[in-house]
């Protein structure tokens, strides 16, 4: 493939073939970026790109899950721009349950895919931007990361290693010129249960929040842009997480309590 000079500033973002990540691809498209729209479907990053437009946006099948298939998507960005500006690890999947719900094969789906399927991202894109002594790393958790919420066992233990690598990503780069985002949304509306796997239960708890939210996935994507762009490390989307977040920290006892009761609801209000 012959390398070409990019005309704007790129972005990558994986699992932009639906839902959040084809939201991001729309609002760096409109702000100049050229994007790249990685997706396991590659007939959904190709629709994403025929909403942005065309060239200079292109599409390419990725599964994060895979070490080949990561080094093949660095490979062709790297051949087909001398940079990239933006890495955006938002590909993941869904899955509730309880630990005693949850087996083994769960779990190592779960964190090869929303865990190691960022730090591939991190590890295979950081080292370019690290040499051209600038670039931006967001990371796409969620707030069930930071909640510690029942029922969502592999789900939450991904998320929230995906905050702590960002959390040491960004303490290894601040002197190096790469700026590192978490992005930790509750819920929105979008499809992330499509390729849900856990307790049936929990798959209705989790359709009920989505349905019934009050952002959308542009909504997200707006803030998730303006945030990263303006430096922020730890993106809080949804209207209600910031103070969640800050009651967790100052008032961790108020905020358990507080959370059983939401929990218990939720899953309640779920089974009627």
């Amino acid at each position: 493939m012959t390398q070409q000079t990019p005309l704007r500033s790129s972005v990558l973002i994986t699992g932009a073939g639906s839902g959040l990540g084809r939201a991001l691809a729309r609002r760096y498209a409109a702000a100049g970026y050229a994007v790249c729209v990685a997706d396991i479907r590659e007939d959904r990053a190709r629709e994403t790109v025929a909403e942005l437009g065309g060239e200079p946006h292109w599409a390419i099948a990725c599964d994060i899950g895979s070490d080949a298939a990561m080094e093949a998507l660095r490979d062709a960005v790297h051949a087909r721009w001398p940079r990239l500006d933006v890495l955006v690890n938002n590909a993941g999947v869904a899955s509730g349950g309880s630990l005693l719900d949850a087996p083994m094969d769960e779990w190592q789906w779960m964190l090869n895919l929303n865990l190691l399927g960022v730090v591939r991202g991190c590890r295979l894109f950081a080292p370019r931007m690290v040499a051209a002594g600038a670039g931006r790393i967001v990371n796409v958790a969620s707030f069930a990361g930071l909640a510690g919420a029942p029922g969502l066992m592999t789900y939450s233990v991904a998320k929230a290693g995906v905050v702590a690598l960002s959390e040491s990503l960004r303490a290894e780069l601040h002197d190096k010129g790469v700026q590192v985002s978490v992005v930790c949304p509750s819920f929105f509306r979008t499809n992330l249960t499509e390729n849900f796997r856990g307790h049936p239960k929990m798959l209705g708890v989790a359709n009920k929040l989505m349905d019934h939210a009050r952002e959308s996935a542009d909504d997200i994507a707006a803030a998730v842009f303006a945030q990263a762009q303006a430096g922020t490390f730890l993106i809080l989307p949804t209207a209600a997480e910031t103070w969640r977040w800050r009651l967790k920290r100052y008032l961790p006892g108020v905020y358990f309590r507080k959370l059983l009761q939401l929990a218990g609801g939720r899953v309640a209000q779920a089974g009627s």
